[in-house]
């Protein structure tokens, strides 16, 4: 039901604007809404707790998705209509805001490298955050996410969890790996990562 508000949110939001991406967002509104509404700890009162969870939405074209979970979460109060107005603090990718959104994205593969800076940051803090990152199927073609793979193997992070959402589309065609998602179990698996195949949807 709440992944049903949010995606009812971003139609919304997109026909106001007459721009964004919808079908981006729409893809992961299962995933979004059980992050925010069930699996994720945060103070929606004070986004600079260190014990708060983080969540980094690498595919950051799909922010009017991240826009509504905050809104109705409660971390914002922002109109959602004004997304992509000029002067809004609701870009049509997401900028740090000082408060819930602390990392730029858009400029695809570079999420799970600030991710793993969260993670060290977390255990330097000896703090309880977990870190979310949320990617895109089309951006698994860049080398900076495998680096990012290695580098957190190498570090040991217990306190990052990498999403993939496997759309098969990319902007011009289908992705390398398509719906191929042994293949990426298999990718994964060989940086020492747990990897789990779920139904996004589910």
């Amino acid at each position: 039901n709440i992944a049903n508000v949010l995606r009812r949110d971003v139609a919304i939001m997109t026909s106001h604007a007459g721009s964004g991406h919808p079908s981006s967002c729409f893809s992961c509104a299962e995933l979004i809404s059980t992050l925010f509404f069930k699996q994720m700890i945060y103070d929606t009162k004070n986004p600079n707790n260190q014990n708060n969870d983080e969540f980094i939405l690498s595919k950051g074209h799909a922010a009017p998705i991240l826009y509504s979970a905050l809104f109705r979460s409660k971390c914002i109060k922002s109109d959602l209509n004004e997304l992509r107005k000029l002067n809004s603090s609701l870009q049509g990718h997401p900028v740090p805001d000082g408060k819930f959104i602390k990392v730029a994205t858009g400029s695809l593969g570079q999420g799970l490298s600030v991710g793993v800076g969260f993670a060290l940051a977390s255990n330097l803090q000896k703090s309880n955050s977990k870190t979310y990152v949320l990617m895109g199927d089309s951006e698994i073609a860049e080398g900076s996410v495998w680096e990012a793979f290695e580098l957190a193997s190498f570090y040991k992070l217990n306190n990052i969890c990498a999403i993939i959402d496997v759309s098969r589309l990319g902007q011009t065609g289908q992705t390398m790996i398509g719906y191929d998602l042994k293949k990426y179990k298999k990718m994964i698996d060989g940086f020492g990562w747990q990897t789990v195949i779920i139904d996004g949807h589910n």
